[in-house]
C-alpha cells in the first residue's frame, strides 16, 4: 500500500482566491530530495489508519455474541458502534486545530496511543461498561487519524499524482468498513469476541512503535487559537445529529426519542456556523467555513455525502436480509459481502492513475450510474431472489463506490488553498460520520415501517421482512440520483493549490 509519489518539476499554478491568506511555509531547497521520506510517512499512515477504520464496522455481525455474553439488551449493545460513530463526529472537528497546532510526528502518536489503549481496554474488558469505555478511546484515536492523512497528502503530492494517492486512501475509507463484517464473522465462527481486540492490538502497536521510530515531520505547525465555544457547539451539534440519527436507526426504544437530540444538534449546529463565520474573519475558526466558497469542494462534499449514506445504508440493511429472508449465518454473510470489499480495494488504485490522466467526469459518471442501478435493483428483491444475484448486485455497487471516492476526494480538496488543508479534512471525515448516520437511519427506519405495515397487511413474515429491505432500497434508489446529477458538475480543479516544501521532489 505504500504510495508512489511522483515527482514535481514544474511550478504549481497559484490557488484560486478563496478569501483567505495562504500560509504555507517558504519554498524548500529545490536540490533536496524528500521522495523517500514522504512515501515512508504517507505509507505509515496509510497503514495505520486502514486498521483503525477497520474497526467502526467490525462490531455489527458480532452484537448477537455480545448480547448474551454480557447479557444486554439489543438497543444497549447496537451503543458499541453508536458510541464510536458519535465520538468521531465530536473528535474530528477540534484535530482542524490539532494539526495547525502540532507537527506530524506527535500527532501520529497521539492518535496510535489512544487506539492501542482503547483495543487493550477492550480486549480485556470484564464487562460491557468497560467495552464500551474503550470504543470511545478507540475512537478517539480513529478521529484524528482520517484528518491526518488527508492533509498530509495534501500537503506531500503535488496535485498532478493526487489521484494515485488518494486510491490508497479511497481502499482505507471504503474497503475497511465493508470488510470489517467479514473479518469479524470469520474469527467469531472459531474464537470469541475477545479475539476481535486481540488480533488487532499487536498490529495497532506495532504501527505505533514503528511510527515512533520512523515517522517524520513533514507539516510546519503555526499559531492557532482554540475556541471553546465552539468546541462546545460543534459537540453539541454534530455530536446531537449523528446520535439522533443513529437512535432512529437502531429500530427500537431509546432512552431520550430520537427528536430531542436531533432538536438540540440542529440549533447547535446553526449557531456553531454563525459563530464560526465570525471567527474566520481573523482566522480564529474551529472548522473554517471558507472551505465552502469552493464550488467544486461544496459539490464534491455532497456527492461524498450521498455515497457515504449508501455505503452504510447498505451495510446494515443487507446482511438483516441475507440472515433474516435468506437464513444465512454471520460467516456467510461476510463472506458474501467480500467479494464488493476486495473489489472496491483492487480498483482504487486503477481509479486513481486514471484520475490522474483524465479527470473525474470520466469515472463520477458511470460510477454514480452503477450505484444508482444496483440499489434499483435490490429495491425489487423478495424471498425469491437468488442469493447470486445478490451477490452481484452488491459487486455492482461496490463498483460504482470505487468509481466515486477518489475523485470526489481529489477534486474537493484539491480545489482548496494550503492553508484550507486541515479545515476541509476534518470537514469531510465530519460529514462521513453525520452522513453513514443518516444512511443507517433512513435505511432501518423505512425498512422497519414497511415492514410492519406489510405484517398488518397480512403478509407472513419472510414476505413482510423482504418488502421492508425492498422499501428501504427504493430510497436509497431516490437518493442516489441525486449523486448521478451531481456528478455531471464535478471537474479537475482548474488551478491546484501549490504544495508545501518537501513535496516528492
Amino acid at each position: 500500500m505504500t504510495p508512489d509519489l511522483p515527482v514535481s518539476e514544474a511550478t504549481p499554478a497559484p490557488a484560486p482566491s478563496t478569501g483567505v491568506p495562504d500560509t504555507a511555509p517558504p519554498a524548500a531547497d529545490p536540490d533536496t530530495d524528500h521522495s523517500a521520506r514522504n512515501r515512508l510517512v504517507i505509507g505509515l499512515l496509510l497503514v495505520s489508519t486502514f486498521v483503525v477504520i477497520l474497526n467502526e464496522t467490525i462490531m455489527g455481525v458480532a452484537l448477537p455474541r455480545l448480547m448474551d455474553d454480557l447479557s444486554v439488551t439489543a438497543v444497549a449493545g447496537q451503543w458499541l458502534t453508536t458510541a464510536y460513530m458519535l465520538t468521531m463526529a465530536v473528535v474530528i472537528p477540534v484535530t482542524g486545530f490539532l494539526l495547525q497546532r502540532l507537527h506530524t510526528r506527535p500527532v501520529f502518536l497521539i492518535a496510535m496511543t489512544l487506539f492501542s489503549l482503547g483495543t487493550l481496554i477492550c480486549a480485556a474488558a470484564p464487562g460491557f461498561g468497560t467495552l464500551l469505555a474503550g470504543r470511545v478511546v478507540q475512537a478517539c484515536g480513529t478521529a484524528v487519524m482520517m484528518p491526518l492523512l488527508m492533509t498530509t497528502v495534501l500537503t506531500l503530492v503535488p496535485p498532478a499524482g493526487r489521484g494515485r494517492v488518494m486510491g490508497n486512501i479511497s481502499i482505507v475509507i471504503s474497503v475497511a468498513p465493508a470488510i470489517g463484517p467479514t473479518i469479524s464473522g470469520v474469527i467469531l465462527s472459531v474464537l470469541e469476541w475477545r479475539w476481535m481486540f486481540i488480533l488487532v492490538l499487536p498490529i495497532a502497536v506495532g504501527s505505533l512503535l514503528l511510527g515512533a521510530w520512523r515517522m517524520q515531520n513533514v507539516t510546519e505547525p503555526r499559531p492557532a487559537p482554540l475556541d471553546l465555544v465552539s468546541v462546545v457547539l460543534s459537540a453539541l451539534g454534530f455530536g446531537g445529529l449523528v446520535y439522533g440519527l443513529s437512535t432512529l436507526g437502531e429500530g427500537g426504544e431509546a432512552a431520550v426519542p430520537a427528536w430531542v437530540p436531533l432538536v438540540v444538534g440542529v440549533v447547535a449546529l446553526a449557531v456553531f456556523v454563525r459563530r464560526q463565520t465570525r471567527l474566520q474573519r481573523s482566522d480564529r475558526a474551529l472548522l473554517d467555513l471558507r472551505t465552502f466558497r469552493s464550488r467544486l469542494f461544496t459539490m464534491s462534499t455532497v456527492v461524498l455525502a450521498v455515497s457515504m449514506m449508501a455505503l452504510f445504508g447498505t451495510l446494515i440493511v443487507l446482511p438483516i436480509y441475507l440472515q433474516t429472508v435468506h437464513g444465512l449465518d454471520p460467516l456467510g454473510t461476510g463472506l458474501l459481502l467480500l467479494p464488493g470489499g476486495l473489489v472496491m480495494g483492487l480498483l482504487a488504485p486503477v481509479v486513481g492513475r486514471i484520475y490522474d490522466r483524465s479527470g473525474p467526469t470520466v469515472l463520477l459518471v458511470p460510477g454514480s450510474v452503477l450505484l444508482s442501478a444496483s440499489l434499483w435493483y435490490l429495491a425489487s428483491t423478495s424471498a425469491d431472489t437468488p442469493v447470486p444475484m445478490v451477490l452481484l448486485a452488491h459487486v455492482v455497487l461496490s463498483t460504482g463506490l470505487a468509481l466515486m471516492f477518489t475523485p470526489l476526494f481529489t477534486a474537493g480538496l484539491g480545489s482548496l488553498p494550503t492553508s484550507l488543508y486541515s479545515h476541509g479534512s476534518a470537514m469531510v471525515g465530519t460529514l462521513q460520520q453525520v452522513a453513514g448516520a443518516a444512511g443507517t437511519a433512513l435505511f432501518v427506519t423505512v425498512m422497519t415501517l414497511a415492514a410492519s405495515g406489510a405484517a398488518a397487511s397480512g403478509a407472513g413474515g419472510l414476505d413482510a421482512t423482504a418488502a421492508g429491505v425492498r422499501s428501504a432500497f427504493v430510497c436509497g434508489g431516490i437518493v442516489s440520483l441525486l449523486a448521478v446529477a451531481g456528478s455531471f458538475w464535478v471537474r479537475r480543479p482548474a488551478l491546484s493549490p501549490a504544495p508545501a516544501p518537501g513535496s516528492a521532489g
